[in-house]
């Protein structure tokens, strides 16, 4: 096969990432203690929080423990104590520490492609923080360049593209993410292998194509060495 430009996705693609703020989340709820709301009613409520604050600050654990505070503020029952607000944010500061957990066959997989196409690593987030996640996982050596953006949209895609001059037709994103890996992907002319992950964040929830010449799904990440 001709050499590709296989673009990788980083969290819940290449590594573990939301099974930690999801347990940060139930550290919350159950220091919130509401009386009357779900834990279901409190995501709602969150989840409007940071779909705001995610255009102005962007993301990472850092920022989740900002929103996490806002909404203690907004749904407590109780009269709020600056112990209760370091309470809350060290429950999202403490993802920080977590462990670095490949997902299974990515270590082999990525390290057979690089052998034969060009690699690059394209995440969202904190720039320090996802640094730091590149950099402990073990696999940079695998990848030719590596990029950390604000949000993964359209432009930014078209950006990456240009910047590496990477050939559409043999450009290929790979991700979780309908919202941030996937569709805008495809909307910039790339070719694109959607690997699902059952714990992806619900905000990065979104329909994608249900027959497209450039749209591959896969069920793991291991089998794209039956197509690379």
């Amino acid at each position: 096969m001709r050499r590709q430009h296989l673009i990788f996705d980083a969290d819940d693609t290449l590594w573990e990432n939301n099974i930690y703020f999801e347990e940060a989340f139930h550290q919350f709820c159950e220091y919130l203690g509401h009386s009357s709301m779900s834990p279901l009613e409190v995501r709602a409520v969150l989840d409007e929080i940071e779909i705001v604050n995610a255009r102005v600050n962007g993301y990472g654990s850092r920022n989740f423990g900002q929103n996490l505070t806002v909404c203690f503020q907004r749904l407590a029952e109780r009269d709020i104590s600056d112990a209760d607000l370091a309470a809350v944010r060290d429950f999202a500061y403490a993802i920080l520490d977590k462990p670095i957990e490949l997902i299974e066959g990515v270590a082999d997989t990525v390290a057979e492609l690089s052998a034969r196409h060009e690699l690059t690593l394209f995440t969202k987030g904190d720039p320090e923080e996802q640094r730091l996640k590149i950099d402990r996982s073990g696999l940079v050596c695998h990848f030719c360049h590596s990029a950390i953006v604000k949000e993964k949209n359209e432009p930014a895609y078209r950006e990456l593209a240009r910047e590496r001059h990477f050939e559409a037709e043999r450009t290929w994103m790979i991700g979780n993410s309908p919202k941030s890996d996937i569709n805008p992907a495809l909307a910039a002319g790339l070719n694109a292998i959607y690997v699902p992950h059952p714990r992806t964040w619900s905000l990065e929830h979104e329909s994608i194509p249900n027959k497209h010449p450039r749209l591959l799904q896969v069920k793991a990440v291991r089998e794209l060495r039956e197509y690379f």
